[in-house]
């Protein structure tokens, strides 16, 4: 398998020389390609790991990442690339900024993303840290998108494989970030990611993609919440949308925006066809859980704060495209900025279904991502 290396370092803005750069490794065969790549491209290549969580498993028996089984495969991968591995244990600061977060938010009622969290959060803050101190400028990931510098300002595009495109969870990065990050993967499908890791005879070549949560590794998050909350949570009324009482709940954490299994009721009195019903509110103050058709998940207007601006745009009113989740297809949008630019109005022409507190609204225009904010509130009123 031929690699043209000079246009690999050209489109991925990486310099000519034999310089060092740092190549953050999970233990996943996409960061594992991105250190071979490196090292093949000819650069003095350490990896760096960090260990989030571990789950005392012995193998490897879900998709997750970071783990403690995940920090020996990337010791195994760097051991076979000849590289320098170094592992930075970040347990304690992982638990306090991310799994704190996320219980802290279904217990209020909201649905996190602590993997932008963790981003956010921890991982880039601490791993640029770190490449600094090795002497390096450039920090390499196995995310699935592509960076560009334009007239100056660099930029994040939608990766060449939609299907894993990763800007989404990337909305929060800082421009002073982005100027040591590089992204290698985002110009290959994965079909081809899987080839150059069976080409590079990567031990870890056939190892499941990670999906779940890294720190619940069965899945199973509500299991997770319960063993976790401070306070067991008490159970409470379900109501319709006309505010009758229909069911009873064990607890707000166990429901999302947006949830049609597992409510605990099979349809509304009086209901004939017995349409299925959804979680279309959680109410921490008054501990209910209102639920309704799918009609009545409909949302026109969606209110954002803590707004992050990755590009430069028109702080005017924006026509522009969104994800409300990493995997949905985008919806044209209208994006009303306040004065400080630290809150946003999005407007939609076309209903959004299942907008959740807590989830984060990004902005594009066409492949380009130009931010996002957090969903502090929605509402149907499309005037």
């Amino acid at each position: 398998m031929e690699i043209n290396f000079s246009e690999f370092k050209e489109i991925n803005n990486l310099p000519n020389k034999a310089v060092r750069v740092v190549v953050a490794m999970s233990g996943g065969v996409d960061s594992s390609v991105a250190a071979a790549l490196m090292v093949k491209a000819g650069f003095d290549v350490v990896g760096v790991t960090m260990k989030l969580y571990d789950d005392k498993r012995k193998k490897v028996t879900s998709k997750t990442c970071c783990t403690g089984v995940d920090v020996l495969d990337a010791q195994e991968v760097a051991k076979s690339l000849g590289i320098k591995h170094y592992v930075l244990d970040y347990q304690d600061t992982f638990r306090k900024e991310v799994i704190n977060d996320f219980i802290n938010s279904y217990e209020n009622g909201s649905t996190p993303i602590p993997c932008i969290k963790c981003n956010q959060t921890v991982k880039f803050t601490d791993l640029i840290q770190f490449t600094k101190s090795v002497n390096s400028e450039i920090l390499v990931t196995g995310h699935y998108v592509k960076r560009a510098t334009i007239d100056g300002n660099t930029i994040l595009f939608q990766a060449n494989d939609l299907d894993k495109d990763q800007s989404y969870f990337l909305f929060s990065t800082t421009r002073e970030q982005l100027k040591f990050l590089r992204f290698p993967l985002g110009h290959y499908k994965k079909t081809e990611i899987r080839n150059l890791a069976k080409f590079f005879k990567l031990k870890n070549s056939e190892k499941a993609d990670s999906q779940d949560i890294c720190f619940v590794p069965s899945g199973d998050y509500k299991q997770f919440l319960k063993n976790k909350l401070k306070k067991p949570q008490s159970s409470g009324h379900i109501i319709d949308s006309f505010d009758q009482i229909i069911g009873k709940h064990d607890g707000i954490y166990r429901y999302t925006i947006g949830q049609r299994r597992g409510i605990g009721v099979g349809g509304i009195k009086g209901n004939e066809n017995q349409k299925p019903l959804y979680v279309l509110e959680i109410d921490k103050k008054n501990n209910t859980i209102k639920v309704g058709s799918k009609k009545d998940l409909e949302k026109y207007k969606i209110y954002l704060n803590n707004i992050h601006l990755i590009s430069d745009i028109n702080k005017n009113q924006l026509n522009v495209d969104i994800k409300l989740r990493s995997s949905q297809k985008k919806m044209n949008a209208k994006i009303n900025l306040s004065k400080e630019s630290s809150n946003a109005v999005v407007e939609l022409k076309y209903p959004a279904f299942g907008v959740s507190p807590g989830q984060a609204c990004v902005f594009y225009k066409k492949d380009k991502l130009l931010g996002g904010g957090w969903i502090v509130a929605a509402e149907k009123d499309a005037n």
